[in-house]
């Protein structure tokens, strides 16, 4: 039988499905819930026009599930989508949310479907590590004090880690995004036929907000 797996195209969802295949799992679908609120609580925004692209290059058929983002509702609107596909289990990039993990947890029990949640209470910088050393993921929002517009674009790789903690030692954040603090995009990974690129490049500045917003994926 076939996964589906959960994507936003972040580091955490997309090194899950990495170590999905690697333990022999069958990924059939990459799964998108899009919502219109970009204050969503369960779902990402920023960059999701990668996710269709990322499917082409791993040969994995893209499903997208549109959700207005209202807190709780946005729920029914996954378990509809999720239902309507052939799979046996659904794999999930939860790393210390209890929120997301109980959520999605909730949902594929109703469903009867298996949930494989490979980074699950992983350790932050060990996370990080093998992000840096499997993955070319990069920042793409900053939502906390001490991530400035700096760390929009930079690689996860030995240096960005150690800023990272830098800013942990100063201030109260996680140095994996766990609390919210910044959103990833990933370009490339071992299961991806091929990098995926881009051709348009904007930030865009709020107070406390700051995002890289990409455009023209190939």
């Amino acid at each position: 039988m076939s996964w589906a797996a959960l994507t936003s195209g972040g580091k955490d969802s997309i090194l899950s499905c990495q170590k999905a295949i690697d333990s022999g799992k069958d990924i059939k679908y990459l799964v998108t819930a899009r919502p219109k609120n970009p204050d969503s609580y369960m779902f990402h925004s920023a960059n999701l026009d990668a996710v269709p692209v990322i499917a082409q290059v791993c040969g994995i058929e893209y499903v997208e599930i549109a959700t207005h983002g209202r807190k709780e509702e946005e729920l029914a609107d996954l378990e509809e989508g999720l239902a309507s596909l052939d799979i046996e289990g659904v794999i999930a990039g939860a790393v210390a949310s209890v929120y997301q993990a109980d959520r999605v947890r909730a949902i594929t029990g109703r469903l009867g479907l298996s949930l494989f949640t490979p980074l699950w209470h992983m350790d932050a910088e060990q996370l990080l590590r093998e992000v840096a050393e499997r993955l070319d993921a990069r920042i793409v929002v900053t939502a906390a004090e001490g991530l400035d517009e700096s760390f929009l674009g930079a690689r996860f790789d030995t240096a960005l880690i150690k800023r990272l903690k830098q800013v942990a030692s100063n201030h109260r954040i996680n140095i994996a995004g766990e609390g919210g603090e910044y959103e990833s995009l990933t370009l490339n990974a071992p299961f991806f036929s091929r990098p995926v690129t881009f051709t348009v490049s904007e930030t865009r500045s709020s107070p406390g907000r700051h995002e890289l917003v990409l455009g023209g994926f190939a």
